[in-house]
């Protein structure tokens, strides 16, 4: 007599087969595909932070063009006006007062500096810049590596989801066939609930997959600035190993570099400050105190100032050896990360080989297992196959490919901290 399935094992099947359609059209990704350079470019225009320094190296500019302002000639109104009265002999005393007076003239003043000397200003405002926009490659730089590095962990979720909806498609298939043998009495039923556990299990698994991918992605958005609650698709992110250029051209040592012009610089101001300096002003208009002939109070006048800078505690010489220590400090720091720099990318390459090198196996093992699950398929079909072995090639199918995965993902991240240090 044939053993036919028994209501409650059909009624199991039948709501897993709903839970997949509800999976699917709850979890369902939009049909937009968008690649890694879409997010770089989207979290590089949103980003407050990069415009900020945009903004930095404008304020240089309008601080530089007022430098040159400065030394300009100052054009200046002034008006001075005064009125003390003495009644019956009580009053400010006029000797000191004049009674009144009245001051309406215009100033004209200029600074005499050299060539050198505003050049020299103008250099400290120019390095000013320059590390600013430093500064914004290497936030850039830190912004790509991690847009990167989280769209490469989106992107191996929706592997993942991929691969066990994959799995999940050819599990139906297989039960499809069971569910008839056992129907034939060719396998018994606890044969046919071990296989719809192992079933139910990697679905579990898929849905787990689906909310993990949306915490991804979105999180991908959040750091993109992009306000947007959907699950897309993602391209490879086609990532490849850049050639790390030399340290002299690096952006992570040009800091260095500026920071050694800066003091130079510095150094320069210094001694500039302590030469003479010289102005002159003019002046034109109407000063009276209304005491004598005052419509002809109206005149002119000129005049030169000059500041020689003689004795001051010698404190040139102090800060010339504060600039001194700044320099010591530069370069030890710049030695420091250098040695830092050199050990950071042997040990990313160090591990890059090492990826490499279980990836070829997981590969092979792979193969193996791809191999097994064709085999016992085939003898499924022909009722010869057992299910606990069955079941039990498909477990190992299922670790090696993740970790096929885990580690395809891992190699990303490794090329992506290394491709971090091209700038």
């Amino acid at each position: 007599m044939n053993l036919r399935v028994t209501r409650p094992i059909q009624s199991v099947f039948s709501k897993m087969a709903v839970l997949i359609l509800l999976l699917d059209y709850s979890y369902g990704l939009s049909g937009q595909t968008k690649n890694l350079d879409y997010y770089i470019g989207k979290g590089i225009t949103n980003s407050p932070v990069l415009k900020d320094y945009q903004n930095q190296v404008k304020l240089n500019s309008i601080d530089s063009e007022r430098l040159s302002a400065m030394f300009r000639p100052q054009v200046t109104g002034i008006s001075n006006n005064a009125y003390s009265p003495v009644v019956n002999g009580w009053g400010y005393d006029q000797a000191i007062t004049n009674g009144a007076s009245f001051t309406e003239m215009v100033n004209v003043s200029q600074a005499f500096a050299g060539k050198k000397n505003l050049g020299t200003q103008h250099k400290g405002i120019n390095f000013q810049s320059d590390s600013v926009r430093n500064v914004q490659k290497l936030t850039e730089q830190e912004l790509k590596r991690s847009i990167t590095a989280q769209y490469i962990t989106s992107y191996g979720s929706l592997q993942q989801l991929n691969f066990y909806t994959e799995v999940n498609q050819i599990l139906k298939n297989q039960e499809v066939i069971l569910k008839k043998l056992t129907e034939s009495n060719i396998y018994r039923q606890t044969d046919y609930l071990t296989f719809l556990v192992t079933m139910k299990q990697q679905e579990l698994q898929m849905k787990q997959l689906q909310i993990q991918y949306r915490n991804d992605f979105s999180m991908l958005n959040y750091l993109c600035g992009i306000f947007d609650t959907s699950a897309g698709a993602l391209d490879d992110p086609a990532i490849s190993l850049q050639q790390l250029p030399d340290t002299s051209a690096s952006a992570f040592f040009y800091q260095y570099k500026t920071n050694y012009l800066k003091l130079e610089n510095e150094r320069s101001i210094i001694d500039y400050c302590y030469k003479p300096k010289l102005s002159a002003f003019a002046n034109g208009g109407y000063s009276s105190t209304l005491l004598y002939q005052a419509y002809k109070n109206f005149g002119v006048g000129a005049g030169i100032n000059l500041n020689v800078p003689i004795y001051d505690g010698h404190q040139r010489q102090m800060q010339h050896r504060k600039i001194k220590l700044s320099e010591n400090s530069n370069e030890n720091y710049k030695d420091f990360f250098g040695r830092q720099y050199s050990q950071q990318i042997a040990m990313l390459r160090q591990q890059l080989a090492g990826t490499d090198s279980l990836i070829s196996d997981i590969n092979e093992q792979i193969k193996y297992s791809d191999a097994l699950i064709k085999v016992n398929g085939k003898l499924l079909e022909t009722g010869d196959a057992k299910i606990p072995d069955f079941v039990i090639a498909i477990n190992n199918y299922l670790t090696a490919k993740n970790l096929l995965t885990q580690n395809n993902i891992s190699r990303m991240q490794i090329i992506n901290q290394l491709n971090y240090w091209n700038r």
